[in-house]
């Protein structure tokens, strides 16, 4: 059956020096580990998904076009985010030095899940928010305990 599951990574173009790229994700998320690098190319661990860094830039700067990058503490990543070099655009989006618009989301705010494992794994707090909880059950989806 065709149909949508979930999305395996997001790939982003970052200019020129991808260990520019790989340094300003660092300074945001200081625990950051990559799952690999090619050429020109760094993949970093989410989990169960990944963010590809790609070097080059072949699109112009975003305007509404964004991805939502789902964290732990969203008032934390942006204070960082705002710290290396990021320009901040709103209640919880960001353009990063290359351009690329992302909107942070807390992990206990919305309808996204990982697995149990996944999160034991992740050393991440399955609690969600009444909202969430509520938006899990109209789809007849158990939240997680």
């Amino acid at each position: 059956m065709a149909r949508l599951v979930g999305i395996n990574h997001v790939a982003l173009e970052v200019g020129d020096d991808i260990d520019a790229a790989v340094a300003f994700w660092r300074a945001i998320f200081p625990e950051l580990e990559l799952r690999g690098r090619l050429r020109g190319m760094a993949f970093v661990d989410m989990g169960d998904q990944f963010l590809a860094l790609a070097e080059g830039r072949a699109e112009p700067p975003h305007g509404g076009r964004h991805f939502g990058l789902v964290v732990e503490d969203r008032d934390d990543v942006l204070r960082r985010a705002r710290e290396a070099g990021a320009t901040l655009t709103g209640g919880h989006d960001f353009f990063d030095p290359w351009g690329n618009l992302i909107q942070v989301v807390e992990y206990r705010d919305i309808q996204f899940t990982k697995a149990p494992e996944v999160r034991r794994a992740m050393s991440l707090d399955g609690a969600k928010s009444d909202g969430a909880l509520a938006e899990l059950r109209e789809k007849g989806i158990e939240p997680p305990p």
